[in-house]
């Protein structure tokens, strides 16, 4: 079986998020599982490498427009993958892949959408991006989701009710929540040493994650924040943070790689997800989070969001942009160890018993296999 994903953005300019699952899905290669990624530069000419087994072709860009790449070649591209594999992954939203998928697939190959969020503030092209997600949705043989809430709320996917299954994601724990060696190890006392106090949020650095809030917030948290990751609103949290007087307890580190990444989480105390509209269906990072043994502030969006790290249990849910409310949660953990403790170990515990990767990548492997069974069985019924 051959699976085309295709999506906006991808490793290595993007680490976490969509990405992180994708990357996750073409760990199906050593199932027998033949894997390729079409995806987007984040700037400059079309390249063509491998990514740990996986063929990955890059179209070129021009930039970007509000998140959207410029790069008029991807939709003839993904044409072309579609006649080249037996599955094409779409990962929405992205409306490219829809208007490529527009041009023409082949009747026999099977496409599965995996829907990670709702296309959210794009009222000035939604009449002209609609009818080709219709068409992608009408076309599709599956379309994953990783909770109810995300079928709930999508007058796209509401209508396809009966094609939509539900696939928690899921991570492997150990990679998580075990350090490599001692030097690692030796980093994490260090950091530590430097910040007892230490506060970290993970992911795009884009307005729906909602950083603004934990920088109000941190003007009365006792501690430090560290934010991880790379993105279009990198300045503008810079000038928050001196607006707000909180520059000198905050860093910002850019773009980490995974190692890096586990050496913060592991120095923390603390996570945050202060995501604050319907585009976080699921935040991934609270598991990686929750596997390192962190307790959980995350917000109350009517998404699986505040279902993962459930108040009182594995952390503290709080309303979206309650900066107030965001700072007395974390303030609690930073002053009460053992309850931060109870809470990391029982995210540990979840993490083990509810979002395991080899039960993710069994069950997404299934549909595939099952998409283009199906497929294939209607168009012979066709033929004949």
């Amino acid at each position: 079986m051959r699976v085309t994903h295709a999506y906006k953005i991808f490793r290595p300019d993007i680490e976490g998020g969509i990405p992180a699952v994708i990357s996750q899905l073409t760990r199906l290669r050593k199932c027998g599982v033949e894997v390729s990624v079409l995806t987007v530069r984040a700037k400059g000419a079309t390249r063509r490498f491998n990514l740990d087994g996986a063929a990955v072709t890059a179209m070129r860009s021009f930039g970007e427009i509000s998140s959207m790449p410029i790069s008029p070649m991807f939709p003839l591209a993904l044409k072309q993958a579609a006649h080249a594999c037996d599955v094409l992954a779409l990962h929405a939203p992205f409306p490219l892949n829809d208007l490529g998928l527009s041009l023409g697939a082949p009747d026999t190959i099977a496409v599965v959408v995996h829907w990670h969020a709702e296309i959210l503030g794009r009222k000035a092209v939604m009449p002209l991006i609609a009818p080709f997600v219709r068409r992608t949705l009408a076309r599709a043989d599956r379309i994953i989701v990783s909770d109810q809430s995300i079928i709930d709320g999508s007058p796209f996917l509401r209508p396809h009710a009966g094609k939509c299954v539900i696939v928690p994601y899921g991570i492997e724990l150990d990679e998580w929540s075990d350090l490599n060696n001692n030097n690692t190890q030796k980093e994490v006392d260090a950091l530590r040493a430097k910040h007892p106090r230490l506060v970290i949020s993970m992911g795009r650095l884009v307005p729906y994650k909602g950083f603004p809030v934990l920088l109000k917030a941190l003007q009365r948290i006792e501690g430090e924040v560290v934010i991880v990751g790379q993105g279009n609103e990198y300045q503008h949290l810079q000038q928050l943070a001196a607006e707000f007087g909180v520059s000198d307890r905050l860093i910002l580190t850019g773009f980490l790689t995974r190692d890096a990444m586990k050496v913060w989480l592991s120095a923390a105390r603390a996570f945050v997800l202060p995501s604050v509209t319907t585009a976080e269906a699921f935040g991934i990072v609270q598991i990686e989070a929750m596997a390192a043994g962190l307790p959980v502030v995350n917000t109350s969006l009517p998404t699986a969001v505040p279902t993962i790290a459930r108040h009182g249990l594995e952390g503290f849910t709080v309303a979206p942009h309650d900066s107030d409310a965001m700072a007395n949660a974390v303030n609690r953990l930073l002053n009460d160890p053992a309850l931060a403790e109870r809470f990391g170990a029982a995210g540990r515990s979840r993490v083990d018993a509810e979002y395991s990767e080899a039960v993710f990548l069994s069950r997404i492997q299934q549909i595939y296999l099952d998409a283009l069974e199906s497929r294939r069985r209607g168009a012979h019924a066709t033929a004949i």
